[in-house]
């Protein structure tokens, strides 16, 4: 249901000036597959939290746009991102048999110029991520790429996500608007020319939409992918410090950790992958692509969307659960140091006492015989006098 009929459906909100934001419906935030809308305050399931980002307090910026169409402006469609995997091998595309002709590598992405019933294309993106974004593409027709493409392509997902993420935003197409991101809606209009004309492809391929604002849409599919990858990474790091989150009332309650060096340096391996993931890649959650640096106008579209979205904050918030996480298992790790040194402490104890025992057995009696023959010899001289 769109934002503007799910509006005027409302009595309450019957123009779009004094529409409080309570009123507005958002949708463009990372979900888990089959996670609950309410969270039920007596079940133990860990619910995903759903951050309150600048994207989603602007909502109403774009209600001018949604409640006063214009005759150039075409259907509002919705980009809608979903990630499977924690990245993607992309070059496994290359060898695909059902990929649509012309389809190709676009930058850090593989790109699917038209995709999905004829009539009703859309577009899609994948990123080594581990994301895929369709343009004008729902939910279904997105998974449905997934499931044909990406799943059947041997060796390309790499550590799979038990629970796929996903993320969905609107977009539309106005050629005589300025190409830009205003509350939660991309408009794709007219874009600056490139400095350098030789990032696009010499020769494009018939597409699902305007040629012109091709960049722009890759731009924004690069920030969305990013979003959403941090969003599986986000609940991968929850599940990790809950299965952690008995060890410090373990050691309240009985000085001990409850868990076996094995199994600790395997939850420590875990949490350098996060840091890995996080930090390490080649494409991280931090820094902007050199691919902008000489296009301003594409960096800006970029970093628009990224600041929305709290790119840069909410990967700020998962290195200090991660550094938390990290302090805890040190303590831990301390603390099985010191048991092994005590045990070991005490097995030496155990071994010179049996060390001592042995001699005394084996060479016991001879040592007597050697003290009380000393007596005897100390005594004789006595005798020998008296």
């Amino acid at each position: 249901m769109s934002l503007s009929r799910f509006l005027s459906a409302r009595p309450s909100c019957s123009s779009f000036r004094i529409v409080p934001v309570t009123c507005i419906s958002y949708r463009g935030f990372a979900t888990s597959k089959g996670a609950s809308t309410s969270e039920n305050p007596l079940s133990d399931a860990k619910s995903k939290p759903k951050a309150s980002t600048p994207l989603r307090r602007s909502a109403s910026a774009s209600l001018p746009i949604r409640s006063n169409p214009t005759p150039t402006r075409g259907v509002i469609k919705p980009v809608f991102t979903l990630s499977t995997a924690e990245r993607y091998l992309l070059s496994r595309l290359r060898s695909h048999p059902d990929l649509p002709a012309r389809s190709q590598a676009l930058h850090e992405s593989w790109w699917v110029p038209k995709w999905g019933k004829e009539g009703q294309e859309g577009e899609v993106f994948v990123f080594s991520n581990g994301s895929i974004i369709a343009w004008g593409l729902d939910e279904a027709e997105t998974r449905r790429f997934a499931a044909e493409v990406v799943e059947r392509t041997p060796g390309m997902q790499v550590g799979p996500l038990r629970d796929p993420e996903t993320e969905e935003l609107e977009f539309v197409v106005d050629p005589i608007e300025n190409t830009r991101l205003q509350g939660d809606l991309i408009i794709l209009g007219q874009t600056a020319p490139l400095n350098e004309p030789e990032l696009l492809p010499k020769t494009l391929p018939p597409m699902a939409f305007p040629a012109e604002t091709l960049l722009a849409r890759y731009a924004y599919s690069q920030a969305l992918s990013r979003s959403t990858a941090l969003s599986s990474l986000e609940v991968s790091l929850d599940n990790y410090l809950a299965s952690m989150a008995l060890l410090p009332h373990a050691l309240e309650k009985t000085g001990k950790p409850g868990m076996g060096r094995t199994q600790l340096i395997k939850k420590l391996g875990e949490l350098m992958k996060f840091r890995q993931l996080l930090n390490l890649n080649r494409e991280n959650f931090v820094e902007v692509p050199d691919f902008y640096w000489a296009e301003p106008e594409l960096e800006r579209y970029f970093n628009s969307l990224s600041d929305a979205l709290e790119v840069k904050g909410r990967t700020a918030a998962v290195n200090d659960k991660i550094t938390y996480a990290a302090e805890m298992q040190s303590v831990l790790r301390q603390l099985l140091t010191e048991s092994s040194t005590h045990s070991m402490e005490l097995i030496i104890i155990a071994l010179i006492a049996v060390e001592v025992v042995i001699a005394l057995i084996r060479d016991g009696p001879e040592l007597w015989h050697m003290l009380v023959d000393t007596e005897e010899d100390k005594q004789k001289p006595n005798h020998a006098a008296a």
